[in-house]
């Protein structure tokens, strides 16, 4: 969708929206998130300190991720990243390609999720990319958070298994297979699995605004 947390991710479910998780899926048992962080930050030549302040957050925070200690949401590493800068996609893809290929198989997706809510970012590693588009697998009890997302740009998506609830400037709707959504992405949104199954959803947005950096969130 756009910007959610994923993360992942987001962040318990979104790991505790936005929130941080000492135990369970954690991103880091996927990536190394402490250590990357940990590069892309003395590569900025930063303190845990002056990135904590930058990004808003306790000194600990920054000391505790890096340590792999706990597990960021995707909205809180966004936050963070925010303050490098740096885009969600170039922190978990690496090195882009001189020459990118038209097509991607299942295993060449980006996963920027957490090990529980998956969002796996088509062409992460693509130049110049101007749009996103992600396959995204929200299993029961996923939520965004209770804070609203926004960001710029717009974003569209088509369930395809399962249900998802999305509410997005205080209208709720409850979409099932073959239902699509498409909004302004400025306005505040969320996501929300109530039901018992996984729900499985291709999305697009553009801007790439969650993925690429900006200071907003994809759903």
């Amino acid at each position: 969708m756009s910007d959610r947390d994923v993360s992942g991710y987001h962040v318990s479910i979104i790991m505790h929206n936005i929130g941080f998780a000492e135990t369970g899926n954690r991103m880091e048992d996927i990536f190394d998130v402490g250590a990357r962080l940990r590069q892309l930050r003395q590569e900025k030549q930063l303190s845990q300190r002056e990135l904590a302040k930058r990004a808003g957050v306790t000194n600990s925070t920054i000391s505790l991720i890096e340590l792999n200690n706990v597990s960021p949401s995707v909205s809180s590493l966004k936050k963070i990243l925010d303050a490098l800068p740096v885009s969600i996609s170039a922190f978990f893809a690496g090195d882009e390609p001189n020459h990118p290929s038209p097509f991607y198989r299942a295993a060449e997706l980006t996963e920027i999720g957490d090990g529980h809510l998956s969002w796996r970012l088509v062409a992460a590693r693509r130049p110049d990319r101007r749009m996103s588009v992600l396959h995204e697998r929200y299993p029961p009890g996923a939520d965004t958070g209770e804070e609203m997302l926004e960001h710029d740009g717009e974003e569209g998506g088509v369930i395809i298994a399962g249900e998802i609830e999305i509410t997005v400037n205080g209208e709720t709707g409850l979409l099932g297979p073959g239902d699509a959504y498409y909004f302004d992405s400025r306005l505040p949104h969320r996501f929300r699995n109530l039901g018992d199954q996984e729900c499985v959803i291709v999305s697009a947005n553009t801007p790439p605004t969650f993925s690429d950096g900006g200071e907003q969130l994809h759903h």
